[in-house]
């Protein structure tokens, strides 16, 4: 996919699952459960041991699967490029880097920097953020997206970091773009634990929000 597909992949599907994991070593049976929940967009970070070499072993083996998988907190414009080498198909960051930004964009994927304050989501905006990643969102909360939204509603935002399942609605009823989830739906309890079927039952229930606060926004 080109990056004008990978983008609309990303806000068709809604939600982004943050895979935080002490090791790599069960990466891939992470992705399979999360996906099998209905969530097909998945961002492994660089705080994952081997995250890099996990990445290229998904890649190849969920080669032609309905899935967008991306990489996290990446913070260079060397680690952009080796993840998309290794098949991310998109780039997410905790902060705002030009350099970051511009490697994604070389090489034809979409690049969601960090930022958290109005000043900081527009810069991301003009240095060529695809979707700008509000980031810690629980800090603010959903009072704070929606004031954010309101003098610069052209933004699209992913808010990520306090998602849960108790305001996911409300975020999409705010106009955010997408959502990020981590700990909250890929649980790092069921991580250690194996449980790949709780993995695939959390993530279908965030499916299943998610469509529903579509409809009702739609309705």
């Amino acid at each position: 996919m080109d990056k004008t597909a990978i983008i609309n992949y990303l806000i068709k599907h809604g939600i982004v699952a943050v895979v935080r994991a002490d090791s790599g070593e069960n990466l891939v049976p992470i992705i399979e459960a999360v996906m099998e929940g209905g969530v097909r967009c998945i961002e492994i970070t660089m705080t994952t041991p081997g995250a890099l070499e996990c990445l290229a072993l998904a890649s190849e083996k969920l080669s032609g699967a309905d899935v967008s998988l991306g990489v996290g907190s990446v913070l260079d414009g060397e680690t952009a490029r080796l993840a998309i080498l290794a098949g991310a198909q998109y780039i997410a960051s905790p902060i705002a880097s030009a350099e970051v930004i511009n490697m994604a964009h070389r090489y034809g994927k979409p690049c969601m920097p960090g930022a958290y304050t109005p000043t900081e989501i527009y810069t991301a905006w003009i240095l060529g953020g695809d979707i700008i990643k509000v980031f810690p969102a629980g800090c603010g909360g959903l009072e704070y997206i929606k004031a954010v939204r309101a003098p610069l509603p052209q933004i699209p935002l992913i808010p990520t970091g306090g998602v849960d399942l108790s305001n996911l609605a409300d975020f999409i009823k705010a106009g955010v773009a997408l959502i990020g989830a981590g700990g909250n739906l890929v649980s790092k309890k069921l991580i250690e634990a194996k449980d790949y079927q709780g993995l695939t039952e959390n993530a279908r229930r965030y499916s299943e929000a998610l469509t529903q606060a579509r409809e009702q926004l739609h309705a």
